[in-house]
């Protein structure tokens, strides 16, 4: 029973959490050693958690521990303070229109600092909340919320800096300028 109990857990949650070690890490040989490594720590701890209902915060958590363990391994992990990026980009003008393409949103949250580009993904990629993604990352809700609207901002600068103009994309991912959301989030 323990095994089907495993299995049904890797079915629910190995997609989104090989795709947050993808953002993390951008290397799909790490991005799954990680993800196996989450699950090989859920099998030797996992039966310690109370409320099966927090499984999910549960692997999340440790797949980004994990993963900041191997970044401290590598020598490579960066500390940016939050007052550095405290400058507040322009707005678009109400009246422009911008079409986006996937990879060009991709490529832009892949620029972003680790800071800002994990609760990004956490949020909109692998459908978290906002008491999640502050489970996770162990940082308060505001904290989760101020980032996330700084990410959306420096995204949203990026794609303005760097969208050619000729570019004739699917209307799905035209930029809305009044909330910087794309039509996949237009209800949020």
């Amino acid at each position: 029973m323990a095994a089907e109990a495993f299995e049904k857990l890797v079915e629910l949650h190995y997609e989104g959490l090989y795709r947050f070690a993808f953002s993390l890490c951008r290397d799909a040989s790490d991005a799954a050693d990680l993800t196996q490594q989450t699950f090989l720590i859920w099998a030797r701890k996992g039966e310690q958690l109370r409320d099966s209902s927090k499984a999910k915060t549960w692997l999340f958590t440790a797949l980004y521990r994990e993963f900041l363990g191997f970044r401290r391994k590598q020598g490579r992990l960066q500390v940016m303070e939050n007052s550095e990026m405290d400058k507040e980009w322009a707005s678009v003008p109400p009246d422009s229109e911008m079409t986006l393409d996937a990879a060009s949103v991709m490529d832009a949250v892949h620029k972003l600092d680790e800071t800002y580009r994990v609760p990004l993904v956490l949020f909109y990629i692998d459908q978290n909340s906002y008491k999640e993604i502050a489970d996770i990352l162990g940082v308060p809700i505001g904290t989760v919320m101020s980032r996330l609207s700084r990410a959306k901002s420096q995204v949203k600068k990026f794609l303005e800096l760097n969208l050619d103009a000729s570019d004739e994309l699917s209307p799905f991912f035209k930029l809305n300028p009044s909330t910087g959301t794309t039509g996949a989030h237009e209800n949020e």
